[in-house]
């Protein structure tokens, strides 16, 4: 079950700190959308929802001593909008919580067994992971090594000792993996 957006703070939203997930996902994170690359418009959203954007140079170690909430932004979901961003990381600080944005599955799923398709799998129960993902501190620190790339493996893994909480982003906050796909955020996000 998904949650809706939470704003705890009127001002100021609280410090966090964040990671722009650019590895391991080929070359499309500097592909353009609206003149700009992926992975810059990830940056830009998470400086507009006052999350500081790490350098690569930071150790892992010195993020666990900031004790603050820890945003992992996919450059895939480049336009995220930085209040749902913010509103995710003041949920993760109020109810010490791993916040995760998600989209409804759109697509027709279907089963495979013994290399034949099969059934088609009822979407209803089905969820797709975008950004962020946001750590609370009490996560964060926890964690002996950087959570890695692949945010369906690391939330799978940390649903198994920390509590999480699945928030549905807006539409433009979809995970894209084709230039076609960019194409139709960037008319998405037009204007």
């Amino acid at each position: 079950m998904t949650d809706t957006l939470f704003d705890p703070y009127e001002d100021d939203p609280p410090p966090a700190l964040g990671i722009v997930l650019d590895v391991d996902r080929g070359s499309l994170p500097y592909a353009l959308i609206h003149g700009e690359a992926l992975v810059a418009c990830a940056a830009w959203a998470l400086g507009e929802a006052g999350v500081t954007p790490l350098d690569n140079g930071i150790t892992w170690d010195a993020v666990r001593r900031a004790d603050e909430p820890v945003v992992l932004h996919d450059a895939l979901c480049p336009m995220t909008p930085a209040d749902f961003i913010a509103s995710c990381v003041g949920r993760a600080l109020a109810e010490d919580v791993i916040v995760v944005g998600t989209r409804p599955v759109t697509d027709t799923i279907k089963r495979i067994a013994d290399g034949l398709v099969g059934e088609t799998v009822d979407r209803e129960g089905l969820i797709s992971i975008v950004s962020p993902v946001v750590l609370p501190p009490s996560v964060v620190s926890m964690l002996a090594d950087e959570p890695g790339t692949d945010l369906v493996a690391l939330v799978a893994s940390l649903a198994t000792t920390h509590r999480v909480v699945l928030v549905e982003a807006p539409a433009s906050a979809r995970r894209v993996t084709s230039a076609e796909e960019i194409a139709v955020l960037e008319a998405l996000t037009a204007g």
